[in-house]
């Protein structure tokens, strides 16, 4: 198999079925942090909620978010689910942040893209996903995104073992494309709307835009 045609077939497919995605909605850089952390274990639309609450609230900065005490944070982001652990979550994050990076998510894109993953890696909370969607979609990295879908998707295609460890599932985009953020930031996104609308748990095969004979 020639990995990297493969892949980039099925990307082609994909975007000229769904076109552009615009990922990842947000103003600042900041704002595409926080909903990273936010948009584990839910939807984005309750996402959006809980950011809205934060912008009402005029919070929606690093300094401002960290001094908001704990009950405060929770109540703005409730409509997230989880919101006393997201809570906790956001400030390990901002913790992080004002202290290496004096808030600014701009110097913290001047860092090597491994060393910065590596330090958010270890940020209670922030797992492989989580990262790399900040450096991905926030700081405009060349770091492919892994998830449920990818994951779901390449197995169902005989691509790569539904088994296999996250790195390995990174690894193989890393090893066989470009190292381009743009050609990654849309083709998670792509991706994320298949898994969605048609490589679901019971998929939709038939109408699936892939039109894959080997999907299970």
């Amino acid at each position: 198999m020639n990995t990297k045609r493969t892949l980039l077939g099925i990307y082609h497919k994909l975007y000229a079925f769904y076109g552009p995605q615009h990922w990842w909605p947000g103003d600042t850089p900041f704002e595409v942090a926080v909903g990273a952390i936010l948009t584990q274990n839910t939807n984005w639309s309750n996402v959006e909620k809980a950011v809205g609450n934060l912008k009402k609230a005029g919070v929606l900065n690093a300094k401002a978010l960290h001094l908001l005490p704990h009950e405060q944070l929770a109540s703005l982001i409730r409509p997230a689910g989880y919101f006393n652990v997201k809570a906790k979550r956001l400030k390990y994050f901002l913790d992080f942040l004002l202290h290496y990076y004096s808030g600014s998510m701009k110097k913290a894109g001047k860092k090597d893209t491994l060393a910065l993953r590596q330090e958010l890696l270890n940020v209670n909370g922030i797992g492989p996903e989580t990262a790399d969607s900040i450096l991905l979609y926030a700081l405009d990295k060349p770091v492919f995104v892994i998830d449920a879908y990818t994951k779901r998707v390449l197995s169902r295609h005989g691509i790569m073992q539904a088994g296999a460890g996250y790195d390995e599932y990174q690894d193989l985009f890393h090893q066989a494309l470009d190292q381009e953020a743009q050609l990654f930031n849309e083709y998670h996104a792509l991706i994320v709307m298949t898994g969605k609308d048609y490589c679901k748990p019971k998929p939709r095969c038939k109408e699936c835009p892939l039109e894959a004979p080997t999907l299970k």
